[in-house]
């Protein structure tokens, strides 16, 4: 059985399945494009478990793309926040506005169209053409690109876009259109997270495809797939400054480009700063601080950086007009602080 055939097989097999086990999550509900689309931007880097409430809340409070498109930032990234990655939210809200000015407020309904949007990638907008409208586009990701992988004994690099084109192509051969092209979606992304893991053994028992696999087959299902080493990440040290005024703390926004764009923020130094170092920095500013003593360290990974941090909390004797001063409960109802500093403001609200 070639490739084609045997891809082509496990698709018969996989929509059934998918169709009688697959799980009840919200987005499946009534999916139409605007559900999905939203559903997928948050599955990025986030477990299922997690983005449920997130889906929820965000659903309730702009239920269309119009009113996405119309949000407030800051209305916006409140509701975002814990997911992470917040540009994810700011391409949401460009897209939105490019659907409502130039598609009368619907999604696109084709792959091709889909991916001219902000954040929409070849996999999102494959997921949408698929399970919302009926297209034969494939949504290749890391837990499809593993079953495939496995399912052909393939040992092409998976992080290679090369790799990820082959397989989009060999998929797009054999899908089909209507309500099985967004089964057979469902079903490879139900495989991949389920049964076909990452991490420890695959559940080969209880695959569908299990007959069909030449990974099980030949019992070499640990050594696909196969991937190059990744890169390190950079590590940068920071030091958080907790400054606080008769009960209230400062905040500061983030510039509108690079990493966390236009989130709000507690102050900080570049590197790892003692006492009197920080005394010095505030002093410049003009802040006259009383007493500052040590708050802390914490650790934030993000995909290629990550920040080791020192943390200070200094009593300020007045308030300074470069910063927004924020009581905990102010800051926890109405600015959206990254999940990279949430030990610290869990720190204010003690």
């Amino acid at each position: 059985m070639d490739e084609h055939e045997l891809l082509r097989e496990s698709a018969a097999r996989l929509i059934p399945w998918c169709r009688e086990i697959r799980r009840a999550l919200p987005w499946r509900q009534d999916p139409t494009p605007y559900r999905v689309w939203i559903s997928e931007i948050m599955l990025q880097q986030t477990r299922i478990e997690a983005v449920i409430p997130y889906y929820y809340r965000f659903l309730a409070a702009l239920p269309d793309a119009a009113a996405l498109a119309a949000a407030p930032d800051d209305e916006l990234m409140k509701l975002w926040e814990g997911l992470g990655y917040y540009s994810r939210a700011r391409n949401l809200k460009k897209a939105a506005q490019l659907i409502t000015d130039e598609y009368g407020g619907e999604l696109p309904r084709s792959a091709e169209e889909l991916r001219k949007l902000p954040g929409i990638g070849d996999y999102t907008a494959g997921a949408i053409a698929s399970i919302a409208c009926g297209e034969p586009e494939p949504a290749v990701d890391g837990n499809v690109l593993r079953v495939v992988m496995r399912l052909t004994a393939c040992g092409d690099d998976v992080l290679s876009q090369k790799t990820r084109r082959r397989v989009t192509e060999a998929l797009r051969a054999v899908y089909p259109r209507g309500e099985e092209a967004g089964l057979l979606t469902e079903g490879l992304m139900e495989l991949g997270e389920t049964l076909c893991l990452p991490n420890g053994e695959p559940l080969c028992g209880s695959c569908p495809l299990r007959s069909l696999c030449l990974a099980h087959r030949e019992g070499r299902e640990s050594d696909f797939p196969k991937r190059s080493p990744k890169k390190e990440r950079r590590v940068e040290e920071k030091t958080v400054l907790l400054l606080r005024c008769g009960g209230r703390y400062a905040l500061r926004r983030r510039g509108e480009a690079g990493l966390l764009a236009g989130m709000w923020e507690f102050p900080n130094l570049p590197g790892k700063q003692d006492a009197a170092t920080v005394r010095e920095s505030l002093e410049r500013r003009g802040l006259a601080p009383g007493e500052i003593r040590p708050c802390g360290e914490a650790r934030h990974v993000f995909t290629h950086i990550e920040w080791h941090m020192t943390g200070f909390l200094a009593e300020i004797s007045r308030q300074s007009g470069e910063f927004e001063w924020k009581t905990p409960e102010e800051i926890r109802a109405g600015y959206a602080i990254p999940t990279a500093f949430r030990a610290y403001q869990k720190l204010t609200e003690k």
